[in-house]
């Protein structure tokens, strides 16, 4: 009896593995919201890191943690390094690519908790006098994230960041008029 057992927990386990290494090599998660405010407006608060406190739903839940900028000020060339608590972890973002009222592309680097590269955009289009912005995350799914996967929703989890974060840059914006 007992080798039964153990050899139903084996072929659940391997089915698990085999399971998982079927999942798709990338993710995405993206979110959209409509804001009351020029797409000009909503650029400058994105590609100018110095302005993310304002809206980032990370820099919220630990206001304690380290930041360094390095680059320009805003746009291609500027970074964005931090070091916090379990909720935010630690890593590093540049932005690569700014096209002005349309678009702003950042590499975004995790060190902490998981190590991991991905493409962040933030893409402006205009909606009457308002803009809707849509933001995207996006990269591979190693073998071990493939793995996680089949556990927690990626896209949940860091949807309901994005979900606050548009929330947060809408109040932001919108005070700003």
């Amino acid at each position: 009896m007992l080798k039964i057992v153990l050899l139903v927990i084996v072929v659940a386990i391997v089915a698990v593995l085999g399971f998982a290494a079927t999942r798709p090599n990338s993710f995405v998660v993206k979110r959209t919201a409509v804001i009351n405010a020029p797409a000009e407006r909503l650029v400058g608060l994105v590609q100018d890191f110095h302005q993310w406190g304002a809206w980032s739903p990370w820099e919220k839940m630990d206001p304690g943690m380290s930041r360094t900028y390095e680059g320009p000020a805003a746009g291609v060339g500027s970074a964005y390094a931090w070091s916090g608590n379990d909720k935010v972890g630690a890593g590093r973002m540049e932005i690569q690519k700014v096209v002005p009222a349309r678009e702003v592309v950042f590499k975004l680097d995790f060190l902490k908790p998981f190590k991991a590269s991905n493409t962040g955009r933030f893409v402006f289009e205009p909606e009457g006098a308002a803009t809707r912005v849509t933001w995207t995350m996006e990269g591979k799914s190693p073998y071990i994230s493939k793995l996680m996967g089949l556990f927690f929703n990626m896209d949940k989890m860091i949807g309901k960041d994005f979900e606050t974060g548009l929330a947060n840059m809408k109040v932001a914006a919108e005070k700003q008029a």
